[in-house]
Parts: C-alpha cells; structure tokens; sequence
C-alpha cells in the first residue's frame, strides 16, 4: 500500500460554491486555508474565468478562456483579498465571475506558501523570479522575466520534477496559455488551455527537456520567454495519494477506460492531445450532479456549466472513469491527459487519513 505526505488534502486544495450577492465586501469562508492561486468561474451565465493570486497580488486577474494580458481590476470592485479562510468579493464591474448578483459561482483554491525569490539560472541574460510553494503538496506559483534564450531555466519549488506546468504572458503581446502535461508527447510538447488545438511539438516551450526536481526549462518563443516580458506560472508535481498527472486512450463506449489516481478526484482537468481537437475539461466532487452526472465545465470558453448527460464521468475512491461514448472525453483510440487533485486516501505515518 502505497502511502502520501498529505494527510488532508483540504489543507491544500478545495472546491468552494457560493452564490454571488453582487455587493461590496462578500466575505466567502469555508475554504479551510488562505488561498494563494483562486480559479473563479460563473456556473450559471457565459462570463471568463478568472484567476487571482497571491504573487500578482489581488488586483490582477487573467482568464484562462483567451489569450489578452492580466486584467487591472479597479479598487472597490470585483476581486477584494486573501483571507485566512477563503476571500473577499466586491461588486462585480470587469469580470462576472467574482460576485455577478445571484448567480452560481465555482472556486477551486490552492495553497503554496513558502515564499522564495532570487535570479533564474541556464543560458541567456538572467532575470528575477518570485514564488510560493509547497513542496508538502507539490506545488508552486511562479513569476518570472523572460531573456528569449533556449535553455532558461526557472526554480519551481515543487520539491520534485512538476508533471503540470500552466504558463501565462502577463504584458506585452498578447499570447496563449502554454501547457506543459508529462502525458503529451513525452512531456516537452505544449498544449494551450485557452484553445481547443492539439498542441505544438516545437522546442521553443520546453526546449525539449523535461523539468527536474529544482527547475523547469524553457524555449525561445515568446509564449513562455519572450526577452523583456513577465509571465506567471503554475506548477504541480506528483505527490503519492493526493495529485497526480496521467493520460489514458478512449475506447467510445459508455464504459470508459479506467484511470488509477491513488486518490479520490477533488478536481480534475483533463484534455484530448491526439486523434482530435476538443475543449478542456474540469471536474470536481462538489458541484451537483452524481456519478456518472459530474458536471464539468470548460476552461477554454467562457460557457455555462455543461450538462452532464453528455459528459458523463464517474469519480471513485481511487479514480475516475469515463461513462460516454464521444470524442470530448472518450473518443475511440483519442489521447487524453489530465491533472488529478483529491481526496488522501491515507497518511504517511501508515494511519487512515482525515476525509474530507
């Protein structure tokens, strides 16, 4: 039996609902931490994503469904701050998926926490970096400059090699949302989470090169390392139990191919790479709907909460399985990797963990 670090994966990661009030100061609690990297998404109306987090501060958000440059929210308005327990929300005036009166709002927050800055390192001019980690639940948020030199390495933090890597450009040109998924392509290709595209296979992401325990290394595209520009990155490394990133092949059927996580998915995103171009998908154990009908919703769009019927998953104790035959997750012989967050099965000192 295989055991895990994370005792209670609610100290790191959760799913929050809430309904919006559309007034200042709406204090959301209940997340269990303060969160460093929140992900905000309307359910009930087509508004953008919307990410905030503590290394930008919180008057800056992107949106994970197009390609433009962090939001500059106004004072007052949108997205307030970090607290103990979750965050506060204002009224709504940029984005609607903060606080949009009366409507269905999903959160999935994440906690880092050591704080760490310094200069990056491998080839090229170096430049600063700022971060947050946690190498306990295997992940880190990341601010770097870019020198447009292949072979720019950047430390993560992560403790060990991250298997999921999201980058964002924050200034200059707009660009995609680049993705770094270990299952795609031997992990030095790029997915793009803003789009529906099967991903690039050029060096100029990854540098074909795999992260390490301490740095990921970057291409010469200005996508993830233009010279002069400021980019945020996410990253999530495998941790025993608790986070793991996989791929699997569909099979077209209502019985659906089985995906060992170790753990049972709190979230879960996944995406086709081969025989197809399809939307990203995100799963949680929180919103309505029970197995097979877990309600997924879209990175890539800004659409409203999908209905299940034709996305049918079922989430199990120790993974998931699609329950559909059709290309979006399931198409016969489609490749598809995904990120696995969720519930610890058990401790690391051999003892049953805290469910929850």
């Amino acid at each position: 039996m295989a055991y895990t670090t994370v005792s209670k994966s609610s100290s790191f990661m959760n799913t929050k609902l809430f309904t919006g009030s559309g007034a200042d100061n709406n204090a959301i609690t209940g997340v269990g931490f303060q969160p460093d990297l929140i992900w905000f998404k309307n359910r009930s109306t087509a508004n953008d994503h919307a990410w905030v987090d503590s290394i930008r501060g919180a008057r800056k958000a992107i949106s994970s469904n197009n390609n433009t440059n962090a939001v500059n929210l106004n004072a007052g308005q949108d997205f307030d701050d970090f607290n103990a327990d979750g965050f506060t929300v204002d009224t709504p005036s940029q984005l609607n998926s903060f606080n949009r009166s009366g409507d269905s709002i999903a959160t999935w927050n994440f906690k880092a926490g050591t704080a760490a800055s310094g200069a990056t390192t491998g080839s090229g001019t170096a430049k600063t970096y700022s971060s947050s980690s946690s190498s306990t639940s295997g992940f880190s948020i990341v601010t770097y400059g870019g020198n447009a030199t292949a072979g720019h390495t950047i430390p993560h933090g992560c403790g060990s090699a991250p298997k999921t890597i999201i980058v964002k450009k924050i200034d200059g040109a707009t660009r995609d949302w680049a993705v770094y998924m270990n299952s795609y392509g031997g992990g030095t290709d790029a997915l793009f989470l803003n789009s529906t595209t099967g991903g690039s296979t050029t060096a100029g992401y990854w540098n074909d090169t795999a992260p390490s325990s301490s740095v990921f290394t970057l291409g010469d595209s200005d996508v993830v390392n233009g010279n002069g520009n400021n980019y945020i990155a996410y990253c999530y490394s495998d941790i025993t139990g608790y986070q793991k990133s996989g791929g699997y092949i569909g099979n077209n059927s209502t019985d659906g191919p089985f995906c060992y996580t170790g753990h049972k998915p709190q979230f879960l995103l996944i995406k086709r790479y081969g025989g197809g171009s399809d939307d990203w998908y995100v799963f949680d154990s929180k919103r309505l709907g029970y197995n097979p009908d877990n309600k997924s919703l879209r990175p890539n769009t800004s659409a409203t909460e999908a209905d299940a019927s034709g996305y049918a998953l079922e989430i199990y104790s120790h993974g998931f399985k699609p329950r559909v035959a059709n290309s979006a997750i399931n198409a016969s012989g489609g490749t598809y990797a995904y990120l696995s967050i969720g519930q610890t099965l058990v401790g690391s000192n051999d003892t049953p963990s805290v469910a929850r």
